[in-house]
């Protein structure tokens, strides 16, 4: 009874060197998979089930025929890809998931979230966040040509780069009472998410007295990162990605 996460992929065209790591985890890694949870920026950039995306379709054939095998797909959505929609979920046999879930592991409960709702710090971020997941807007968004969505995307991507690497380390990072917080609101112990880009498993001590561990899954670049869960406990996962063709 197996349980993989992954989260922070940035697939995308200019990095074929991403989709192959990924294929290899699908095809090898994940096949002993009861479920995969898919928790946000798998892609780079995702501006509608209607978009073309050739370079991908290896990914959604692989990730079909491991649903076909019996393993449960869920994607929760990322602040790259929250515009991945019901069509696409179907076409690969996933389940949509909330933005924040208590799920039952192999090794007990847990909170699960891509993690920029937890970002709080970082207020410019939070209020461009409010307005994207914000259903008319997503629509409105959704309605304009696909040229229009392309160049829109673009530039939110472009000026969201340019913005965070003028900020300080902690306001792009998690803010400790909104994890406490989290935790209470679940009542669990186990957080994991992604988003930040910094793998690490961390033990908390709360306010109430009690311990708890937020698992933060790694982004993949050099590195590809998964969370494997099992009955008798989890481990956090690197290895190499090759870039050669």
């Amino acid at each position: 009874m197996t349980v993989y996460f992954v989260s922070d992929l940035h697939l995308k065209p200019e990095r074929p060197d991403l989709t192959r790591a990924f294929l290899h985890f699908l095809q090898q890694t994940a096949q002993d998979a009861e479920a995969l949870y898919l928790l946000g920026d798998i892609f780079e950039a995702w501006i509608g089930d209607d978009t073309p995306t050739p370079d991908l379709e290896a990914v959604f054939s692989a990730l079909r025929q491991l649903s076909a095998k019996g393993c449960s797909l869920y994607f929760q959505h990322g602040n790259r890809d929250f515009l991945v929609g019901q069509t696409f979920a179907d076409s690969i046999g996933a389940t949509l998931l909330s933005e924040a879930l208590v799920c039952d592991l192999p090794c007990g409960p847990a909170l699960i979230m891509h993690g920029d709702q937890l970002c709080t710090d970082d207020q410019e971020y939070m209020q461009f966040r409010s307005m994207v997941r914000n259903p008319a807007w997503q629509q409105a968004f959704l309605d304009k040509p696909l040229q229009e969505r392309l160049a829109i995307a673009r530039q939110l991507r472009d000026t969201s780069k340019e913005r965070n690497a003028a900020k300080d380390d902690y306001i792009t990072d998690v803010n400790p009472q909104a994890v406490e917080q989290a935790l209470e609101n679940a009542g669990t112990r186990l957080l994991i998410h992604g988003h930040t880009h910094r793998p690490a498993e961390h033990q908390l001590n709360l306010a109430d007295g009690s311990t708890a561990t937020r698992v933060v899954l790694g982004d993949w670049d050099k590195l590809g990162w998964y969370l494997r869960v099992e009955p008798d406990g989890y481990q956090l996962v690197s290895f190499e990605i090759e870039k050669a063709a």
